[in-house]
């Protein structure tokens, strides 16, 4: 299995090369690793998934008198696929509410409010503005949404498209970084929020710095190579860009701010209610979809078609949607299968050491979905009361462990800003590089050294702030 995703991986890679889409290829490989795990279940479920299983049985009696290969299908199909398919569902019907939510937003010239108070045309202070405002929204909202909202608006600005990659990317890196230090920003973060490992205050007490050099670097280097302004787009450009027949002030302002508003309000709604996030933008979408639908109802269907949500959803970037439902799948499939797992205990045998630990992880994040590869951190060790510490044979080390510990917050900074490292190694680059059409081996040469000089930067910055301001490593 770990083979077969590999190979899938070096094809996604080639996508340009061999002229194969990256989301077809997600698909097969998440499809026939799933295959191969129910195949090969008799002898990996009742070892690796031993309470799990044994509960499914006892909450099934009719299984008991079925043989074990008859039990652990059942088990796969009914316990395991199930609960994956619903938590890529979540993921994949926010991608889908956010990115509809943008369109609208976009297709009512809604960020030109915005982009026509952008005055300067200098490359460089572009790029700082730009890359301030991805930080800091990324940890208002999420790293996926914001790299969304601002490659619109680098559209809006940049028409030559090499240079829009390149900023492009950059955002990418800042959308990263912005969402590791916030519990809301990025899917890693909540998860060990929920868990308890991390506590808001704390996490940005000990990641903000680490995340804003994990920026800055990248961020310098690019600025040395760019000089001068940025040409004006031509009426031309624009017109292709989009129609503008009969939006006028108010409509573009009622679409941007209820559009932007709601996308502030996901976290919110998400701390209030407990519902994944995905409920939240599919009630924005729907809020914005009847508002809309209100402002054109005296006005002929055919004539502002193009501006309804019901015309703008089948502008969605469906192959997009299905690489990622098809990469969450392969990686989930390896999990039960015990590859991570395998993968996790392998890190503890070599690398008996948390930052090490965690730096590995930070590099597999780019390769692999951080979501997984944080859960199985999560299994490495425990989450240690603080109240039992001194009973602990070795209360130094686990003190790590307890919450709030430098190994979570220090896994949160890995495994959010690792994810920069490969534009396929987080939701924001898969996104983007579905909308801009980048190139995997163009982000390898032109960014991905950058991101990592950013990364392990981030990282000696955490590792000295722990020595100099809490006094320990």
């Amino acid at each position: 299995m770990s083979i077969l995703f590999i190979a899938a991986y070096i094809l996604i890679s080639l996508e340009h090369k061999i002229k194969i889409n990256k989301a077809a290829t997600a698909l097969v490989t998440g499809m026939l690793l799933w295959t191969i795990y129910i195949f090969i279940s008799p002898g990996i479920v009742p070892q690796h998934h031993e309470e799990a299983f044994k509960f499914y049985l006892s909450e099934n009696d009719v299984l008991r008198e079925l043989s074990l290969k008859e039990q652990t299908v059942s088990f796969v199909e009914n316990y395991q696929l199930i609960e994956h398919v619903g938590d890529v569902a979540e993921i994949v019907f926010f991608l889908l509410g956010a990115m509809a939510v943008v369109e609208l937003i976009d297709m009512h010239c809604g960020f030109s409010l915005i982009t026509d108070r952008i005055t300067t045309r200098n490359r460089k202070k572009l790029l700082w503005i730009l890359v301030i405002i991805s930080f800091f929204l990324s940890a208002i909202i999420d790293n996926l949404t914001t790299a969304i909202v601002m490659v619109t608006l680098l559209n809006k600005i940049i028409a030559d498209k090499n240079e829009r990659w390149l900023f492009a990317s950059v955002v990418i890196i800042a959308s990263n970084s912005g969402g590791a230090w916030s519990p809301i920003g990025d899917v890693t973060t909540i998860l060990l929020w929920v868990k308890g490992t991390v506590t808001p205050i704390k996490l940005m007490e000990y990641v903000f710095i680490p995340s804003l050099v994990s920026v800055i670097i990248p961020l310098l280097m690019v600025s040395r190579s760019l000089h001068g302004e940025i040409p004006v787009m031509t009426d031309e450009h624009k017109h292709k860009m989009r129609h503008d027949e009969i939006i006028d002030q108010r409509r573009k302002i009622t679409v941007l701010v209820m559009g932007i508003s709601g996308l502030l309000m996901v976290p919110i709604f998400k701390n209030f209610t407990n519902l994944p996030p995905f409920v939240a933008i599919m009630l924005v979408l729907g809020t914005l979809w009847i508002i809309t639908d209100l402002m054109y109802r005296r006005i002929p269907d055919n004539i502002p078609f193009h501006l309804r949500a019901a015309s703008l959803i089948k502008r969605i970037d469906l192959p997009t949607l299905l690489f990622f439902m098809g990469i969450l799948l392969a990686v989930a499939a390896i999990q039960e299968a015990g590859g991570l797992l395998a993968l996790s205990k392998f890190l503890e045998t070599k690398f008996n050491n948390i930052y090490t630990i965690n730096i590995v992880i930070g590099f597999l994040s780019a390769i692999v979905d951080n979501v997984p590869l944080v859960a199985a951190a999560l299994g490495l060790y425990p989450l240690v009361d603080s109240s039992t510490l001194s009973t602990i044979s070795d209360p130094t080390f686990m003190a790590y462990f307890v919450p709030d510990g430098i190994y979570w917050h220090f896994l949160t900074y890995c495994a959010g800003v690792g994810g920069s490292l490969l534009i396929i190694g987080s939701a924001a680059g898969v996104v983007v590089m579905g909308i801009e059409k980048i190139h995997f081996i163009w982000y390898l040469k032109k960014i991905s050294l950058m991101a990592l000089l950013g990364y392990l930067g981030g990282a000696a910055a955490f590792i000295l702030e722990v020595f100099l301001i809490h006094g320990r490593l």
